[in-house]
């Protein structure tokens, strides 16, 4: 639910706002209005290094040397952190990377002069004082002929069955031709670029070892942090404030949650301010915070991402919880991928496991685990094999399980998880529908939302109307007057009422094009719900292959059950993969596209964000 806002007007001397507003982060609850991006010079500065800090935190934070081939000399390795910590991090995560460059061209530079060997440079540069020059040759061993030998002044320096290096001595100044191509000239020895690459890594065990000593500063980085954001927060909300009485007072306007109006009046006392207390309305836009259970809480990250709620829209999270975990779990339907997840998921909670894009997301996804092992039995898989035709599985279970297929009059053989498919869309569009009336009428009044009851009577009255029929609770003679009643309601309300006092015919030609969007739009939105029963049938099919892939390779020598459990392991791994990213992409659309545009829902409100001295 969302909580109730107040509305709080601060009037003080401009010289006392610093002040003011340090009070205020130390309260820790009021909103005060403000940008919640840099306004100027100063303030992007201020972004900009508390972001650097962050980063570096981040970094520090996933240091692990333990892997590194190098770990033990790095950690018997000193260096001295000069300076600030965030600057020495970032000036040495940059040399570390210039360094591995060298040390790769370093390499490089050994493996090619290496076939030269050792030699003398200063003897060979002293042949040109005679008049001579050495020239360098590397060619295939199959093209080198022996005959060259005896032509020219020519010594094989090295030969590896593949190439042939050698070298000729000519005339320095004199033209001279050789039959094939010369090579450039080794500017060093081997031994010297071996050399350089052991100063090389030398040098980067020392960075490393500067890094690893730097993770001792990570709470004091971190403090340095939430003080350089505590300080952009503030001065965000200094430069919100109007000025008046030529900016001898400055006027402040905040919103707290309601639940702490007695402890902020008695705080506003103390602190002398002069203020104005009144309940915020959706004309103040007051910033939104969303108080749940905590199942429901688990799931606010999907309201947040699409958009916050306004002030007088209904929180839809209570809603999308239990309709993204059954939608996830259907997408997955597996009861044997649900085990999985749920092991993890508890693994990620008890800190046994760390993954960072799954960081703190145990929770959620232990849920959706849950979720899909008791979908996932209903629907009858289990690693990719019918748990209905199974004979372990005991009878009473079978009776639960919604599998096979069933033959409706008129239409044919269908699948009943694609009708179960179909009936959840149409469940969740009327619900949507429902809320949609409801919240309306709360925010603008029931005249101006007769044609959203006309609908709403129309689709949900229909729908129960047609379950009726087929379950013949109603006669005959029953049903014809509740479908005249309901059609002739509806129709009144969408054609002639939909905008009270406006000329009736253009009302009738509103209504009519009303009715062609809806018409084509929840055709098209209840068809999207197919998709539930659409990547459920791909995953256990997928599954289904991979377990007869598993079982063609198994034979009765004991040396074929290695590829039979690297087939079944590496398939369902990428299989609980592939069903896992459609199972998060595609509920998520569902509820973004499907629910909330038929529930009215806007998703414009702003995120609740108060002043306060912990920003982490």
């Amino acid at each position: 639910m969302i909580i109730k806002m107040t509305k709080y007007s601060f009037v003080l001397l401009t010289g006392e706002k610093d002040g003011f507003l340090e009070q205020l982060q130390e309260l820790g609850v009021v909103d005060i209005t403000r940008s919640v991006k840099p306004v100027d010079q100063d303030s992007s500065e201020m972004l900009a290094k508390a972001s650097r800090a962050k980063k570096v935190l981040e970094f520090l934070e996933g240091i692990d040397y333990s892997k590194d081939a190098d770990f033990e000399a790095i950690a018997k390795a000193t260096a001295d952190i000069e300076g600030n910590p965030v600057d020495f991090v970032e000036n040495c995560r940059t040399r570390i990377s210039e360094l591995y460059s060298d040390f790769a061209n370093a390499e490089k530079q050994a493996k090619a002069r290496l076939p030269w060997g050792e030699y003398d440079k200063a003897a060979l540069d002293g042949i040109s004082d005679y008049g001579y020059t050495v020239r360098y040759y590397c060619v295939d061993s199959k093209k080198f002929d022996p005959a060259w030998a005896e032509l020219y002044p020519l010594q094989v320096v090295e030969e590896d069955g593949k190439k042939t290096w050698f070298v000729t001595v000519a005339p320095k100044d004199e033209a001279y031709s050789f039959p094939v191509q010369e090579t450039a000239r080794p500017e060093g020895t081997s031994a010297e670029s071996i050399a350089e690459c052991a100063r090389i890594k030398a040098e980067i065990v020392k960075c490393k070892a500067g890094l690893l000593n730097a993770k001792d500063y990570i709470p004091a980085i971190k403090e340095t942090c939430n003080n350089d954001l505590v300080e952009l927060d503030r001065y965000l909300a200094g430069n919100a404030a109007v000025g008046a009485a030529e900016d001898m007072i400055t006027v402040f306007t905040g919103f707290a949650p309601s639940e702490n109006d007695n402890d902020l009046v008695e705080a506003f006392e103390k602190m002398g301010v002069l203020y104005i207390k009144e309940e915020a309305v959706q004309e103040d836009n007051p910033p939104i915070k969303l108080k749940n259970n905590w199942f429901t809480r688990q799931f606010e990250v999907f309201t947040e991402m699409y958009g916050m709620p306004v002030y007088t829209e209904f929180d839809p999270t209570p809603i999308v919880a239990p309709f993204y975990m059954l939608f996830f779990a259907m997408c997955m339907g597996d009861a044997g991928y649900g085990i999985i997840l749920l092991l993890f998921g508890l693994l990620l909670n008890k800190g046994i496991l760390k993954v960072g894009m799954f960081d703190g997301l145990g929770n959620i996804i232990s849920l959706l685990g849950a979720g899909t092992i008791v979908v996932g039995t209903i629907l009858g898989t289990f690693f990719g094999m019918s748990l209905f035709d199974a004979a372990w599985v005991p009878q009473w279970l079978k009776s639960c399980m919604i599998v096979g297929d069933i033959e409706i009059q008129g239409i044919g053989i269908l699948n009943i998880q694609m009708i179960l498919a179909m009936g959840i869309g149409i469940f969740h569009i009327c619900l949507a529908m429902t809320v949609k009336a409801i919240c309306y009428t709360k925010r603008f009044g029931i005249k101006e939302n007769i044609a959203t009851w006309g609908w709403l009577l129309l689709i949900v009255g229909g729908v129960v109307l047609a379950l009726l029929g087929i379950g013949k609770i109603l006669s005959p003679e029953a049903m014809k007057w509740a479908v005249i009643a309901v059609g002739g309601i509806s129709a009144l309300a969408i054609y002639i009422f939909n905008t009270p006092g406006r000329n009736p015919l253009i009302n009738i030609g509103a209504g009519l094009w009303d009715t062609y969007n809806m018409a084509t739009g929840i055709l098209g939105d209840v068809l999207s719900y197919l998709r539930l029963f659409a990547l459920g049938l791909a995953g256990g099919m997928l599954g289904q292959a991979f377990n007869n892939l598993a079982v063609s390779v198994k034979g009765d020598s004991p040396l074929t059950w290695l590829p039979f459990v690297l087939i079944l392991i590496i398939g369902h791994v990428m299989n609980i993969m592939l069903s896992g990213l459609g199972a998060f992409v595609h509920p998520m659309r569902l509820t973004f596209m499907e629910y909330f545009k038929n529930a009215g829902y806007e998703g414009k409100g702003s995120s609740y964000n108060p002043l306060t001295t912990n920003k982490e």
